[in-house]
């Protein structure tokens, strides 16, 4: 009679507790990974949702308060939020599908054009920032009549038009004739067959050095030149300015008799920066009355440094990763983890997100009309603060007995003449408060 020998016996005994072990493991990896899976489905979806909801606000904003549709920069701010919303509607979902589920299941041409989507709307989103910065530039530092003549309504369309049709070169044209993946056609391939054997299940896009060379300088470096050379203008005037009011508050903070300053602002809802209403108030005439000056520029050059900041480190934030790498990514035999490229293509999404924010819900006018939609029409906050000539005569008197408040008011004001014997100043509200966005 045969019987078992010891070690077969163990084997029986511990190999079941192993198996048990491991299906355990695997059940518990299995829920890691869909609990993963959920809460990243809903991070995704909490950013296409606010993208979608806060561009839809802009532009429904823009068509319902004829206010905002008389400024101009007003149009790059709702034609920045269409392509926004489209990236948002377009581009997003299906990135989002293609991460959650690990492939792709739309076919080889709905992949070039979901491709060249991505690049054609993420790139004209850019060159709206880089317009606005450039109408902001121009309205700024320059002359009410040099704006009026730069800013015209045939160059604000061409602006936009060109904002749409420069993509379209570095996008549809080189993509669809695969012009991005000459001299790379084995990388490509390899790339495919590791992700899955062919483009029914991966999406696989790389480009040659020159492409991304050239594609990165129009949609990133040249746009990221002008703003940060527009924003730089913009802030040394509007210092200039708060030391020449500064100055002049100096002046007239001594007694003087009989003297009643003319103070003229422009209308804050004004659509040409040559318009402007006159106000006249009474300098307080006591020197104790005077806020120290030194605190009033601090306060001044520190909001002026924190919009700028904001404004520029957003989008550098944003898109400055995607782009470096996608420059030296060819250049390292495209080495880059696809877990890196997808972290840094969805921050440049995030941007898209972003802008409603930075360019819009930032600004007074859009903000009235925002709680005008939002409450159902509520007459309550329609054009609150766009005041009318008692309201602002009012709060000009106040804020001119002590000082602070009006350098503060007349900080960023573009175009200003000074005269010490008529003690005129000259300003223009609605662009202060477009200057350097969220004022």
């Amino acid at each position: 009679m045969a019987t078992a020998s010891p070690q077969h016996s163990f084997d029986d005994v511990i190999n079941p507790g192993e198996q048990q072990q491991e299906q355990q493991q695997q059940q518990q990896q299995e829920f890691l990974n869909s609990l993963e899976t959920i809460v990243l489905t809903i991070f995704l979806s909490i950013i296409i949702i606010m993208t979608v909801f806060g561009n839809l606000l802009v532009m429904v904003a823009l068509c319902k308060d004829r206010h905002l549709r008389k400024k101009k920069t007003n149009y790059f701010i709702v034609s920045l939020a269409f392509a926004d919303l489209l990236v948002a509607l377009v581009v997003m979902p299906f990135a989002a599908i293609e991460l959650t589920t690990g492939q792709w299941r739309y076919g080889e041409i709905f992949c070039l054009v979901r491709t060249s989507l991505d690049v054609l709307l993420t790139t004209a989103s850019i060159l709206h920032l880089c317009c606005i910065a450039l109408d902001r530039y121009y309205a700024i530092c320059c002359q009410p009549l040099v704006y009026r003549h730069k800013m015209t309504p045939v160059r604000v369309a061409v602006m936009l038009s060109g904002c749409w049709l420069i993509p379209t070169f570095i996008s549809f044209l080189p993509i669809m004739q695969s012009w991005n993946a000459i001299g790379i056609e084995d990388i490509i391939e390899e790339r495919r067959a590791l992700t899955g054997g062919s483009n029914d299940t991966s999406c696989v896009f790389l480009v040659n050095q020159p492409y991304a060379l050239i594609c990165s300088a129009v949609a990133f470096y040249v746009p990221l030149a002008l703003m940060v050379l527009a924003y730089q203008r913009i802030y040394v005037t509007a210092m200039t300015h708060v030391r020449q009011i500064e100055t002049l508050q100096r002046a007239g903070s001594a007694p003087v008799t009989g003297t009643a300053p003319v103070i003229t602002v422009r209308s804050s809802t004004s659509s040409d920066p040559t318009e402007h209403y006159r106000l006249r108030t009474t300098m307080g005439s006591s020197s104790s009355e005077q806020a120290p000056i030194a605190n009033s520029r601090m306060r001044v050059e520190t909001k002026a440094a924190k919009t700028l900041a904001v404004i520029m480190g957003c989008f550098c934030l944003c898109w400055a990763p995607f782009f470096i790498t996608n420059v030296v990514d060819p250049f390292i035999h495209y080495s880059v983890p696809w877990q890196l490229w997808t972290a840094w293509l969805w921050l440049g999404y995030i941007n898209s997100g972003l802008n409603p924010f930075l360019y819009a819900f930032l600004n007074r006018a859009f903000r009235r009309a925002f709680l005008v939609i939002l409450c159902c029409g509520d007459e309550r906050y329609a054009r609150q603060g766009s005041c009318s000539y008692r309201q602002t005569h009012r709060a000009c008197s106040a804020a001119s007995v002590n000082g602070t408040s009006m350098a503060l008011r007349l900080s960023f004001l573009p175009n200003r003449s000074y005269s010490d014997n008529g003690r005129t100043i000259l300003a223009n509200e609605q662009e202060s408060q477009d200057s350097l966005g969220p004022l």
